[in-house]
């Protein structure tokens, strides 16, 4: 007789959860961190030219070399330091988690944070140990200096801002941490296009930084393209680490034609940003919400019944996160979309409350 999941799966795999997605269809889509905004149509043009070139019969380049190359210039990484490529940042979280599960290794991260680093530790069956942040979800910098001096983490994850609540951490806050890491450091700049602010140029500085990126938040999230920037001897052995032909020939294609144009895709930013603050306005003066400051694309706001008004929005056609939880009580993430989604969200979010 055949052996049931319950008796072959792991147990820590049994007892997770897999990662949500609601279905959008139809609905003013406002969960998921998204650039609201499309390409211009000459670049979809010249786009769709660019992958009507593309031999799909051929594996593509293992590494990426020109991609990596575009991306060294273009995200201006300092010399001397080298890039992987993920399928999205969760491929490349993966491959560092991985590659540094030792028996007994322990991985810590502030809390709450991405679910992707926590759940990576139990896939690698790395000790997770997270470190709660303030109440208004700042970095606990002795609190975390104090579990680092204690359990010896080899990876320590810090999303820089922070999702999922848009709290862009203390620089020295960070720069502490990384001097007293013995282990690496990964530094997710998911969000970077919007903080403004990145540990990029100081890589050199610190030999066990990394430094985490997607091109999601500019506007790429389908073509599911991540990477991180590191010294060569960490580059070499996360390598190892990928799984052969990750990142897909269109995706390479679509990367080093858009990236190249890297212009419009800022510029996009730059309406989000202006977007978010007009929205950000609208979200205070609303009773009955309480809005947290962010330095990303979306907002963490906190009502009376986060479950009731979750529904009550899709119920009006609109998307958005249900955070809430006893880390988070009441909390609901919005992200900033086009002017019009925002009208809309303003105006389903008063009925829902």
């Amino acid at each position: 007789m055949a052996l049931t999941p319950e008796q072959l799966v792991r147990p820590e795999i049994l007892a997770l959860k897999p990662y949500h997605v609601a279905p959008s269809e139809g609905m003013v889509k406002l969960d998921a961190m998204e650039n609201p905004y499309p390409l211009p149509e000459a670049l979809r043009r010249g786009l769709g030219e660019a992958l009507a070139g593309v031999e799909l019969n051929r594996y593509p380049d293992p590494a990426g070399g020109r991609l990596r190359e575009l991306l060294a210039r273009k995200m201006q990484v300092p010399a001397g330091m080298q890039l992987l490529l993920g399928n999205g940042s969760d491929d490349l979280i993966q491959m560092v988690t991985v590659a540094l599960a030792r028996p007994g290794a322990v991985m810590m991260y502030p809390a709450p944070t991405f679910v992707m680093y926590g759940m990576n530790a139990v896939l690698s069956g790395m000790r997770a140990v997270s470190v709660p942040t303030r109440e208004d979800f700042s970095l606990d910098r002795d609190a975390f200096l104090a579990e680092m001096a204690r359990h010896k983490p080899a990876l320590v994850f810090i999303a820089y801002p922070n999702n999922p609540t848009g709290v862009l951490y203390r620089e020295q806050d960070v720069l502490a941490i990384l001097h007293a890491a013995q282990g690496v450091v990964v530094l997710d700049e998911a969000y970077h296009v919007f903080a403004r602010k990145s540990f990029m140029p100081r890589l050199a500085e610190f030999p066990n930084l990394v430094v985490m990126r997607t091109v999601s938040k500019l506007g790429l999230a389908g073509i599911r393209l991540g990477y991180l920037a590191a010294a060569p001897g960490w580059v070499e052995q996360f390598n190892k680490v990928r799984q052969a032909y990750n990142v897909n020939v269109l995706t390479q294609a679509a990367a080093l034609y858009v990236l190249e144009r890297l212009e419009v895709l800022e510029a996009q930013a730059v309406r989000v940003l202006e977007d978010r603050a007009q929205l950000g306005t609208a979200l205070a003066a609303l009773r009955g919400v309480s809005v947290f400051p962010t330095e990303a694309n979306f907002f963490m706001i906190r009502v009376a019944d986060a479950d009731r008004t979750y529904e009550a929005l899709r119920r009006q056609g609109v998307l958005v996160r249900n955070l809430n939880s006893p880390a988070l009580p009441g909390c609901l993430r919005v992200t900033v979309g086009t002017a019009e989604e925002n009208r809309i969200l303003l105006t389903a979010l008063r009925e829902a409350l």
